[in-house]
């Protein structure tokens, strides 16, 4: 099945150079390490945390905030809300540009996909294997910085089926699974292992999701043996 990608949008980016003490308080800045703050808005939150964790890559900065909003894009509280909010924090302002800047660039390489058909009839999930993790996904995923890591989303079904082959696909771990449902009604799983084989299984969990799309209703027949 022809797969069409689904590049994300950045809706809204402002920096902060200095940020209010009771706001900074507020938001569980270190005084010492977070005076300066990067928001951004996108519209697809798994897009968004892998720029985020490539922003720790490139500058000297922590992601301080990361957060989906329920029921996704679609059903955004404003023109610029998407479907997340991200906050990257920094002793220096220079060093937030800087991981705004990375985080900007990384949304042209990282998206969803769906499969050629009808418009919205099909699943849009995301596989992605990230070469290097920064300090923010290598955290979450409990390797080092700089390990590799699959990331696999795909709609709760979808994901159960096609994280469980990706598994089988290749000596892989699963360093955390995602269940459903997200504040986006999607599932998945952070992956670790060599790098050939969080790709091996990262294209086992793209063909799983494609075999559900195919036939969504392959298990609802007469068994072969009937219990009497």
């Amino acid at each position: 099945m022809k797969r069409v990608d689904l590049w994300p949008k950045l809706l809204a980016c402002r920096q902060i150079d200095q940020v209010d003490a009771q706001l900074a308080a507020a938001l569980g800045l270190d005084p010492k390490r977070h005076v300066s703050a990067g928001l951004v808005t996108c519209d697809q939150d798994d897009s968004l945390y892998v720029a985020l964790d490539h922003a720790t890559k490139f500058a000297n900065v922590d992601v301080l905030f990361g957060q989906s909003f329920y029921a996704g894009s679609k059903h955004a509280s404003g023109p610029y809300s998407g479907e997340v909010l991200g906050i990257l924090a920094g002793a220096d302002p220079d060093e937030v540009a800087e991981g705004l800047l990375a985080l900007r660039e990384e949304l042209g390489r990282v998206r969803f996909q769906t499969l050629e058909g009808e418009p919205d009839a099909q699943p849009t999930f995301l596989a992605h294997v990230i070469a290097e993790t920064g300090r923010y996904l290598s955290a979450q995923a409990g390797i080092a910085p700089g390990q590799p890591m699959a990331y696999l989303i795909a709609p709760p079904l979808e994901a159960t089926v096609a994280v469980d082959a990706a598994l089988k696909a290749a000596p892989v771990k699963l360093g955390k699974w995602l269940p459903p449902p997200s504040e986006t009604n999607f599932a998945g799983a952070f992956l670790t292992g060599e790098l050939h084989h969080l790709e091996a299984a990262r294209d086992a969990f793209v063909g799983a999701v494609e075999s559900v799309a195919h036939s969504p209703l392959a298990a609802a027949r007469r068994p072969d043996r009937q219990r009497r």
